[in-house]
């Protein structure tokens, strides 16, 4: 009897044991990350992410009711040249209205009040965008960036004025949030067209929250909350945008407070949605030794291929948010925007391309022919692209200097020219193929005939009068070197 007993006991404690070790392995894979850099670290960037190749960035908000900002430059030319004063007291960035205004004697300055009147306040900006953005229709937006061939989109949910595109239930000011939830109507929209959302968040400055007005790099760093109240409601936002909207995509901007713990967000993130990714800037200036998926310079590229996945983002002319100055000079042309992304994607970056929308969320004509004409190169030539990996090196140059940028796609290397090619051969210095190697024209049917000159290939071109005149050429060689 007591032996039988014993027996009952020991499989009783067994059954005990197996289903708190079920219970715990269930909460392992629920749950497999910690709020530590350890931890999160483990964390591998995803095949869709380094796929994609191309994000549409959309700023929108206040600040697109005035829509206004000098045209002072790119970002690293300013800065080069004159410095972080000049540029916050020039700050081309349309999405810094509201800072841009409080700076007596700048150009946004002296405009809202010849414009709107000298006691006119940021916040009547309100009730016009809520007015406009009733004629918004998301599914021309996503339908748009995919036919271009973006494979993610990323909004501006709260941007640094404070003001929300989302009805939140964490608030501040109830006047504050946009009558549509903007997010949410914009991610249904994109998934429907097959694409991945990412969400933007600025974490580390609320004007609504500290008003500190910015005009260098110290003031800068200063306007970051360190409040614990604020960090507590950045903390909800977060959550309550990943609970509501399981976001692809986690892309902060201007750090964290440290009080806040960046840590806890990405850990909920992960074990939310294992496949998102988290750019750099909950961790500004890399300080703190924060875990991140991908780097996002802004109007920044590289000379070499760059061992970790990284982002270049930038608008298409000086400003993420739609500045009504922007005009021909200053907005990059279809050329030098293919150019570049090639360049990006050759050196294995990602190129999140901004567009900025007016109040009721139309697209200008400038922007359009940029975008569209970005389309029609990725339609004859996406599959250097998208999908694609680096090869062992980026750049190559032909002999009449015609600049050279690789990928490879399944087996097969691309070589793509960044210009348009004179005469009846091209010489690629420097690249030798194995003698099986077949090469073609991307758009064109025939096979192309090549040698070997020494360390040269050169290749006898096809009629490219035949060809719609092209921002870039590509040959699609059929196995890869391994030189």
């Amino acid at each position: 009897m007591f032996n039988h007993f014993v027996r009952l006991l020991l499989v009783a404690l067994t059954i005990i044991m197996m289903m708190k070790l079920a219970t715990s392995t269930v909460f392992a894979k629920e749950h497999p990350y910690e709020p530590t850099t350890e931890s999160l670290s483990q964390h591998e960037v995803p095949d869709w992410f380094k796929d994609a190749k191309l994000g549409i960035f959309i700023h929108w908000g206040l600040y697109s009711v005035p829509a206004w900002a000098p045209l002072s430059g790119e970002l690293n030319d300013v800065l080069a040249k004159y410095g972080w004063e000049y540029w916050f007291q020039n700050n081309p960035y349309a999405e810094w209205y509201y800072n841009s205004m409080k700076l007596e004697g700048s150009d946004t300055y002296n405009y809202h009040r010849a414009t709107y009147g000298e006691n006119s306040t940021y916040d009547e900006f309100i009730p016009t965008f809520n007015a406009a953005i009733t004629k918004w229709n998301p599914s021309e937006w996503a339908k748009l960036f995919s036919k271009i061939g973006a494979k993610y989109v990323v909004l501006t949910t709260k941007h640094h004025d404070g003001f929300l595109l989302w009805p939140s239930k964490t608030i501040k000011n109830p006047e504050r949030i946009a009558a549509r939830d903007i997010v949410g109507e914009l991610t249904q929209a994109v998934r429907n067209e097959g694409m991945y959302m990412g969400l933007y968040y600025s974490s580390g400055i609320d004007w609504s929250i500290q008003d500190t007005t910015v005009t260098n790099f110290d003031t800068l760093s200063q306007a970051i909350v360190q409040d614990p109240a604020y960090a507590e409601y950045a903390n909800a936002h977060w959550r309550e945008l990943i609970d509501r909207y399981h976001p692809s995509i986690l892309w902060n901007d201007l750090g964290y407070p440290v009080i806040g713990n960046a840590n806890d967000v990405i850990a909920y993130f992960y074990n939310k949605v294992p496949s998102g990714v988290v750019n750099d800037r909950f961790d500004l200036g890399g300080r703190l030794g924060l875990h991140y998926d991908f780097s996002t310079p802004e109007y920044t590229n590289f000379t070499q291929i760059q061992p970790k996945k990284w982002e270049s983002t930038r608008g298409l002319g000086y400003s993420f948010a739609y500045n009504q100055n922007d005009n021909d000079e200053n907005t990059i042309s279809v050329d030098k925007l293919v150019d570049l992304f090639v360049d990006i994607v050759s050196k294995n970056g990602n190129l999140l391309l901004n567009i900025g929308s007016s109040a009721d969320g139309s697209i200008s004509q400038l922007q359009m022919e940029r975008l569209q004409g970005l389309g029609q190169w990725l339609s004859v030539n996406g599959e250097a692209i998208f999908g694609s990996r680096p090869w062992i090196r980026a750049e190559d140059v032909t002999s009449e200097g015609i600049e050279v940028r690789y990928t490879t796609n399944k087996d097969n290397l691309y070589a793509i020219l960044l210009d348009t090619p004179i005469g009846n051969t091209i010489a690629i210095q420097g690249l030798t193929l194995p003698k099986d190697a077949a090469i073609e024209m991307l758009g064109m049917e025939e096979e192309l005939q090549w040698q070997q000159d020494n360390e040269h290939l050169v290749v006898t071109l096809p009629n490219l009068e035949a060809m719609e005149k092209s921002p870039a050429y590509t040959f699609k060689i059929s196995s890869i070197p391994q030189e």
